[in-house]
């Protein structure tokens, strides 16, 4: 999380950037702007309140680091404030590039300098990059003579940031640390933001981590699981069930201990230590046997976990724990069927 009572607002400049498939262009702004302390503080909580995770990626080429665009850009700021204005105009020009996408929409494009920005204990100054798309409108009220006037203006709702990236002055030979945010686009256009302009990776972190083996275990008991052995609605929820309460309950995760305590049995054990090798090949990162549990991670991945059975159109059964109160089995006449045990009814 970040604490933006403690940030303090440097530089600020804004271009305006069109959608190059569309033939639209870029205007570039010739100065930077100064504000006042109110505006300061509104735009802080506009571009800093939408980053609430402790979810951080690090800029990345398949290459070599040197060939990602933003992170030369950006490198420059951090070695030289004098190169604001210039690397601003560069930033906005590689975004434009990136703006090919028949659906992507044109904006104002924010490149701001910030100051006392807290990330993993450290005070670190930080580049911030943001675009507004969509517009809301406002009404304004305002005195006209014996009564009032009302009329509707465009504007940028401060509560809605569309898209953002945060780029601290951390971790430099590794592409430094970065949060990103990106509100607006779900489909094949949505990539340009975080893959085709930033160009970023997940931080091997324990944020990461957390949320890796926790999306491990879900792909694994949903998916590689029925495939494998004989399981039940019921026992796929339980492991999903024990695996979130393993993680709620233990400040340090050891995936040894993972194993035999919501895994369980050695067969079940054997598949899923397969299963996480072709897991990490597919995500391209190596998940630690021992970290520090992110109790953010655990949150945002729990809301997630499904262990609802659904009984044809008539029923779901919401599973929260405790396998042994719920059995299975089936009636002479093949009718199947859930047998649940209760202490008291709410």
């Amino acid at each position: 999380m970040l604490y933006k009572e403690y940030i303090k607002f440097s530089n600020l400049i804004i271009h305006q950037v069109g959608n190059k498939f569309n033939q639209g262009n870029y205007n570039l702004s010739k100065k930077t702007i100064e504000l006042d302390t109110d505006l300061k503080q509104l735009l802080i909580t506009y571009f800093i309140s939408p980053f609430k995770a402790d979810e951080y990626f690090l800029l990345n080429h398949e290459i070599d680091l040197s060939m990602n665009e933003v992170f030369v850009c950006v490198s420059k700021i951090f070695d030289d404030q004098d190169e604001f204005y210039e690397q601003s105009v560069n930033l906005v020009k590689h975004l434009y590039e990136q703006s090919t996408h028949p659906k992507i929409k044109g904006g104002e494009f924010y490149v701001v300098y910030f100051k006392d920005c807290i990330v993993d204990g450290d005070t670190v100054d930080a580049v911030g990059l943001f675009k507004s798309e969509n517009k809301d409108t406002f009404l304004k009220v305002y005195p006209s003579g014996d009564g009032f006037e009302i009329e509707s203006q465009q504007g940028v709702n401060i509560n809605k940031l569309d898209k953002g990236c945060l780029i601290f002055n951390k971790e430099k030979e590794n592409g430094f640390v970065v949060a990103v945010v990106d509100n607006t686009n779900k489909g094949a256009e949505a990539k340009y933001w975080i893959e085709d302009f930033l160009h970023v990776k997940p931080r091997n972190d324990e944020y990461a981590n957390t949320k890796n083996v926790l999306s491990l275990t879900k792909n694994f008991v949903m998916q590689e699981l029925p495939q494998r052995f004989d399981v039940s609605k019921a026992d796929q929820a339980d492991i999903l069930n024990k695996s979130v309460e393993f993680f709620k309950k233990k400040e340090s995760f050891d995936m040894s201990d993972f194993a035999k305590e919501v895994i369980g049995q050695e067969k079940l054990i054997e598949s899923f230590n397969q299963y996480k090798t072709e897991y990490e090949q597919a995500i391209e990162m190596a998940i630690q046997d021992q970290f520090a549990i992110s109790e953010s991670a655990v949150k945002k991945q729990a809301r997630s976990f499904k262990r609802i059975i659904k009984l044809d159109k008539n029923f779901d059964i919401l599973i929260h724990g405790t396998r042994d109160l719920i059995e299975q089995g089936v009636e002479a006449d093949g009718r199947k069927y859930y047998k649940i045990y209760y202490r008291e009814e709410k």
